[in-house]
């Protein structure tokens, strides 16, 4: 479950705006204070499986200056869909949950 999780997460971050390894790893962390805290051997083959899924693409930035190149990740259109679909499941699977761990039925 926390693999698919995980999934999940680095999309809703790439969402937003292309970001690169280390600053996915350090937003994991902020925003859920700590507990997430991914090493790189976790992140990369998340993204990776991502990119092959075609849920995420790679690009280089350019070097400028003191600048070193970064691999940044974009969301494309197709991980945008598979997210809505997968953030959809997981609203379906809380509430679910939620209703088991305090003893209700759905109405």
């Amino acid at each position: 479950m926390k693999k698919g999780v995980l999934d999940i997460l680095v999309l809703k971050l790439l969402e937003e705006d292309a970001k690169y390894g280390y600053q996915i790893i350090n937003e994991l962390s902020e925003k859920s204070n700590d507990r997430f805290l991914l090493k790189e051997g976790t992140l990369y083959p998340i993204l990776y499986r991502l990119e092959d899924d075609k849920y995420v693409e790679s690009r280089w930035s350019e070097a400028a200056g003191k600048k070193v190149p970064r691999k940044y990740y974009v969301i494309t259109d197709a991980g945008r869909n598979a997210l809505k679909e997968i953030q959809a499941l997981w609203e379906d699977i809380n509430r679910s949950a939620t209703m088991i761990m305090e003893g209700k039925k759905d109405e």
